[in-house]
């Protein structure tokens, strides 16, 4: 068995021998979850109805066509509403709470292309982690940053 998989055993090891007085972890530094969502004109012209934001930027090709993206572009909180799914259902899961977040665009995200959502565990501190998040069409990052949340009771270390 090599030093890694020796380190991953006993901290397997050692989660099954805390389980009874729930002392293991169930998010840890590493940790990854993804999904990929591919958004619809419909999807942008729901969101702008609910949101109020009818930038013609978003819902009018032919306006859209006159700018420097030269077709419809996703909201950016519609891009990131998906990192809130990601989070809020599968790491670290339903009631995690959103803290604090830093995020910026670097490029465009048009409708109808397929995007796919990351985010990894950075930090963990108490009841608190802080998680990168990253969304990526084609390898090409469309959205990035950061985001504090507090996790879930059954998500942190009891002591």
């Amino acid at each position: 068995m090599t030093l890694i998989q020796r380190k991953a055993f006993n901290k397997l090891l050692s989660c099954f021998s805390n389980i009874a007085s729930l002392q293991c972890r169930l998010l840890h530094i590493g940790q990854r979850a993804s999904l990929t969502k591919t958004f619809s004109t419909q999807d942008v012209e729901l969101f702008a109805k609910l949101t109020g934001d009818t930038n013609p930027l978003h819902l009018d090709p032919v306006y859209a066509s006159t700018t420097v993206f030269k077709a419809p572009i996703v909201h950016g909180v519609l891009i990131n509403g998906l990192v809130s799914a990601v989070l809020g259902t599968r790491m670290p899961g339903p009631g995690c709470i959103f803290l604090h977040q830093k995020i910026r665009f670097p490029a465009p995200l048009y409708v109808g292309e397929e995007v796919l959502a990351e985010a990894e565990v950075l930090k963990i501190k108490m009841s608190f982690a802080v998680i990168g998040v990253k969304c990526l069409v084609k390898g090409k990052v469309v959205m990035e940053g950061e985001m504090k949340v507090m996790m879930p009771e059954n998500k942190q270390k009891k002591v």
